[in-house]
């Protein structure tokens, strides 16, 4: 059986800006990986989270982006969760977490948040 994989970059395209990409699995054995690229954002500014890239997300996951939102809130930054799939989408409205965060359909679109 194959680990799991996870890859995460984290760049700063824009001062005040941290974009953090996550592509593969995120579940229990990698968000780990997740949570240790995250140690080098900025929590008090802008972070987005690119998960375009993102095959499957177990509550594990779910768990980590909402433990990131409250870092984010806690220190004055806001968090934005970008190309997220129709699919999490639909686990984050079922589960009420559209409420929550703040979405934009790609990094690129900075100012363009979608809510469904």
């Amino acid at each position: 059986m194959n680990d799991p994989i996870l890859t995460v970059a984290l760049d700063r395209p824009a001062p005040g800006l941290t974009v953090l990409r996550a592509a593969g699995e995120l579940d229990l054995h990698t968000v780990p990986r997740l949570l240790e690229a995250l140690d080098g954002a900025a929590f008090d500014a802008e972070l987005v989270i690119d998960l375009a890239g993102l095959g499957y997300c177990d509550s594990t996951g779910i768990t980590a982006l909402i433990t990131t939102h409250q870092r984010a809130q806690a220190a004055g930054g806001t968090l934005e969760l970008a190309g997220v799939t129709p699919e999490l989408m639909r686990v984050f409205h079922i589960a009420g977490l559209d409420q929550l965060f703040s979405f934009r359909p790609g990094v690129d679109q900075a100012d363009e948040t979608q809510r469904t």
